[in-house]
């Protein structure tokens, strides 16, 4: 349970500092969880990033005290960190759909988002396959780029178009997706579409090679189409496996996932038997 315990404190945190500054390395490092593993968690978990969900949150209560309130808009904007009328103008009507003077002068329809809260429901016996293998440090080579945590659910699929494109030139299939963060508390990580290194073939120019350590990893195998079955065994992985787990625990920022091949499949990866896996590496508690 501590890792729904820890998801559940930073949104009470969030929910106490609205008006101060906030980041993911800041909640994460208050909770006491690697800002890597805390930012993909909290996604899985709570359905938006990080930063989604503190500034849907803060433009909730600007609209709140903006009606409730004589207060400013300039010192509304400022108290939730936006340094600008017009940055903040910007921001509360993308996502309220009217103008911070329409809600003062007119009394306009604004929307709501309430804070999220965790609960955990014993719900029955879920079953969850998987196994725990060493393995030996294995170097891969592949198509890299760095990320920020906000805006890599749109970004890395683009990474994946590219990398289609560029598929015969660069002599990849693409059998790894490889998330590496390996301070575990940047605000950026690396992201490798890869294949195993055979140690001697020949590296194309623009192609990235890099050694992934010897560790201990837990192993989701995921069966079914693509996309879906490899979203929804990473949703329960963080939903289900971690919170109740009791002997590992993370053990490094790094989550690999393993990519079956399609031409084996009638369908390809939309085959109702595409078998894929996640890997997460982990230590005893």
């Amino acid at each position: 349970m501590e890792w729904v315990d820890s998801i559940s404190e930073a949104l009470d945190y969030i929910e106490k500092n609205l008006d101060e500054e906030l980041t993911p390395e800041s909640i994460a490092k208050h909770v006491m969880v690697s800002s890597f593993y805390f930012q993909k968690g909290f996604s899985m978990l709570c359905g938006y990033t990080v930063g989604e969900y503190i500034r849907r949150r803060r433009l909730a209560q600007a609209a709140s005290e903006l009606a409730s309130t004589d207060e400013k808009v300039i010192d509304i904007a400022m108290k939730y960190g936006y340094d600008s009328p017009d940055s903040f103008t910007k921001a509360f009507t993308r996502f309220h759909g009217v103008t911070p003077a329409s809600v003062r002068k007119d009394g306009a329809l604004v929307k709501s988002f309430a804070p999220l809260r965790i609960s955990f429901e014993l719900k029955g016996g879920y079953i969850m396959d998987y196994k725990i293998e060493e393995k030996q440090e294995f170097t891969v080579i592949g198509l890299s780029k760095n990320f920020s945590y906000e805006g890599a659910y749109e970004d890395v699929p683009k990474l994946w178009g590219e990398f289609i494109s560029l598929r015969e030139k660069l002599g990849l299939c693409g059998m790894f997706g490889i998330n590496i963060d390996e301070t575990m508390g940047g605000k950026e990580f690396e992201y490798i579409i890869a294949d195993a290194w055979d140690g001697k073939s020949e590296v194309s120019e623009g192609v990235t090679k890099k050694t992934i350590p010897a560790f201990t990893w837990a192993v989701f195998p995921c069966i079914g189409p693509m996309p879906n079955a490899i979203q929804t065994t990473n949703k329960r992985i963080f939903a289900e496996w971690i919170p109740n787990c009791r002997d590992y625990e993370f053990a490094a920022g790094y989550n690999i996932e393993m990519y079956g091949d399609p031409t084996k499949y009638p369908k390809g990866t939309e085959d109702e038997n595409y078998y894929c896996e996640v890997w997460i590496p982990v230590k005893k508690k």
